[in-house]
């Protein structure tokens, strides 16, 4: 018995053949073109991320911009505000003035006039302890026409119900006509209001304390108490003269009726 035996070849594949030289041109030339394109959208995407960045930082700075000058305006708000508020407060106690010194005014009454700058004084001024000083001719002493609150100390300033002196603010006040505002070594006064007619010092209004919710006395203040000082003594003037020549004429009434009965 015969055995059939199959017979391989052993010849070796055929080797693949080497790429053409214009094949391998190509394929450089591609991957150029490839990494050309890499490197422009590389570059598109830096330029994008830098105009971004640009674009973040000028919107940050506008919002800073913006932020700033909401905070003026806020600012500039709240002054007006206050502004606002102080102009009402300075108006409202002008019309007070305007309603006080028309009662001032309105009477020829001394004791009434009197009266009407008290209430000017506690009302308008918020003083919870003061005196009126008059002073009946301008070589006498100043008399306590009228007073409100005073303590044993404020007392000793006016003994016999004349004002005695000693007291520094008061003093220079009676002595010149000026307006004094604001405490003073030797002197027990917060404010001395001098009244004056016609270059005469005929008294004045002695602010010894405020309640204690009226705080201090500002620069609105002393316009406040010039035009008071002006009113008040202006008022009292023509009400002593109005009162002089009332009693002249009584008096002259009770000579008539005296001579007509002898």
């Amino acid at each position: 018995m015969k055995s059939h035996m199959t017979h391989r070849s052993t010849r070796p594949p055929p080797a693949p053949s080497a790429p053409s030289a214009h094949g391998l041109s190509a394929s450089l030339s591609a991957l150029r073109t490839a990494l050309e394109s890499a490197e422009r959208f590389a570059q598109m995407v830096s330029d994008g991320l830098a105009v971004a960045s640009s674009r973040t930082a000028t919107v940050e700075e506008r919002l800073g911009l913006l932020e700033h000058r909401v905070l003026e305006v806020e600012a500039d708000s709240a002054a007006l505000a206050t502004r606002l508020v102080n102009a009402e407060q300075q108006a409202a106690r002008l019309m007070n003035l305007y309603v006080a010194t028309y009662q001032l005014h309105a009477t020829l009454d001394p004791v009434e006039v009197r009266a009407t700058i008290g209430e000017i004084a506690t009302s308008l001024l918020g003083a919870e302890r003061f005196a009126l000083l008059l002073r009946p001719d301008p070589n006498s002493a100043c008399d306590l026409a009228l007073a409100e609150g005073l303590d044993e100390g404020d007392r000793a300033l006016f003994a016999n119900g004349r004002y005695v002196g000693a007291d520094a603010l008061i003093d220079a006040a009676l002595s010149d006509g000026t307006l004094r505002i604001g405490r003073a070594h030797g002197s027990r006064a917060l404010a001395v209001v001098p009244l004056v007619v016609q270059d005469n010092t005929v008294g004045a209004l002695v602010i010894l304390e405020l309640f204690a919710h009226r705080g201090g006395l500002s620069a609105d203040d002393r316009e406040l108490l010039d035009l008071l000082a002006a009113h008040a003594a202006s008022a009292l003037f023509v009400a002593q003269v109005h009162a002089a020549a009332d009693r002249k004429l009584h008096t002259l009434e009770s000579l008539v009726r005296l001579a007509r009965k002898g």
